[in-house]
């Protein structure tokens, strides 16, 4: 279907115009969206908007990803109610944030985000509706405006496609048809304001280059390099957000390239970018393994959460940091819990991490240790720990990206598919690890007994 679409005489035409386009309507006929791809929650939106004298479009990934044939996560209306007026037609819904005012529309568990048209800002614009910080960042962006200026005030040409059901059509005033043609990311207006505007859509172009597969535009990737620092005035919530979009939307492995690429990674995860500049052990082959599979239980619709993820990224640095402790004298448990303290500590300067995750992080770490310490009734009690399939999996990614650890992942698998018994004697065969014999206690000296009266 995609390539059928590219060969469309409205596309050919926008591929070998100028990347500068006035407002085009593309006509049902002459794409591939269809309303059975389309949820049938953002369809009573728009329809209930239009029904109220309203315009409604779907708007952003959904339309982009449509028109690749992929299937969206997300759907997004833009219109010219305001967020007032959005309420006022929904009873389930209601409006969040401060920086940009948004209306959640619920249906069951399905959440429709609908957006009033934004507008340029200008200096007669009031305090209470726009405000931006030194640096050029959005503070406050409640300008509102028409479709068109809102096409402009998007990120990328790709995100900027409007369908409607107005004849069905597709609306594009920024080109993104052609950037689709052409599997080109490219910022809408000059890339260094827009970067300053909001430095978050650093992350999104690469990210979306590594989604799509597609190039980043020259003059969009220019200014990445000279501007990457301006993420450090992110608040540390919204980066750990930005995080999960990055390395668990099924693309994490396509993505961590380009971050490197662009020299972004060291503004998410520090730790995780010193780690490769270092060239620790096993460090690239882990954080490839780990997204790979992240990537695959995504596709396979099988649970994931942050806390496998940054405990991947974080492995390498604890460990490094572990040896550095030990070397000054330190005991190994201590070393490690110290260690496992410290990374944790530096990531938060960066993005916040919930207690739960940050929790759940470190007991995997203290697992790896105690996974290998079987004897006795260890095995047993470390396979009834709630955090041990977790744990487990990281041995044998731990394996897969080239650690030699004794067969321990081979051991632990064969452990859970024998009964009872054979538990028994596979603990058994371990016998004593040298090192560990049993101190036999010194013998307690009895007193004399006292003097009977």
């Amino acid at each position: 279907m995609l390539k059928r679409l590219f060969s469309l005489p409205i596309i050919s035409a926008l591929a070998k115009s100028s990347p500068t386009l006035s407002h085009k309507t593309i006509e049902r006929e002459k794409h591939n969206i269809s309303r059975r791809h389309i949820s049938r929650s953002a369809l009573k939106v728009m329809q209930r908007l239009g029904d109220g004298g309203y315009e409604a479009y779907l708007v952003g990934g959904g339309v982009r990803d449509l028109l690749l044939d992929d299937s969206p996560k997300d759907f997004d209306i833009a219109t010219n109610a305001t967020p007032e007026q959005v309420k006022y037609l929904f009873r389930n819904s209601r409006i969040i944030g401060r920086r940009f005012k948004i209306v959640h529309v619920r249906f069951g568990r399905e959440i429709i985000e609908v957006t009033t048209f934004r507008d340029n800002h200008s200096e007669n614009t009031g305090n209470k509706n726009s405000a931006k910080s030194d640096e050029g960042m959005l503070l406050r962006d409640n300008v509102y405006g028409d479709v068109r200026t809102d096409a402009v005030r998007r990120d990328f040409t790709v995100n900027a496609l409007y369908y409607t059901l107005d004849q069905f059509s597709i609306h594009d005033f920024t080109g993104g048809m052609q950037d689709i043609a052409n599997r080109k990311i490219r910022i809408i207006g000059k890339a260094e304001t827009r970067y300053q505007e909001d430095p978050v859509r650093m992350l999104r172009a690469v990210r979306f280059a590594g989604k799509l597969d597609f190039d980043i535009d020259k003059a969009t990737a220019a200014p990445i390099h000279k501007l990457g620092s301006l993420l450090r005035n992110i608040p540390a919530a919204r980066l750990f957000e930005e995080v999960l979009k990055l390395f668990m939307g099924g693309y994490g492995s396509a993505v961590l390239p380009k971050l490197r690429e662009y020299d972004l990674l060291q503004y998410v995860l520090p730790a995780t970018d010193e780690a490769l500049k270092s060239d620790l052990p096993y460090a690239q082959a882990l954080f490839t393994q780990a997204l790979i599979n992240t990537d695959k239980r995504i596709k396979n619709d099988q649970r994931v959460t942050p806390a496998y993820i940054y405990a991947a990224m974080l492995w390498p640095s604890v460990c490094a940091e572990q040896d550095k402790l030990q070397k000054e004298g330190m005991q190994p448990v201590l070393a490690h819990q110290q260690a496992a303290q410290n990374i944790v500590s530096l990531q938060l300067q960066t993005t916040s991490i919930p207690k739960r995750f940050t929790q759940s992080m470190r007991e995997i770490w203290d697992l790896q240790h105690r996974l290998s310490r079987r004897q006795g009734k260890r095995a047993e009690r470390l396979f009834e720990h709630p955090r041990f399939r977790a744990a487990y999996d990281f041995v044998l990614m731990r394996e897969e990206a080239g650690e030699d650890l004794k067969g321990l992942g081979k051991w632990w698998t064969r452990y859970q598919e024998e009964e009872a018994e054979g538990r028994e004697t596979m603990v058994a065969k371990l016998g004593q690890s040298k090192g560990q014999s049993r101190r036999k206690r010194p013998a307690h000296k009895r007193k004399p007994a006292a003097p009977q009266d």
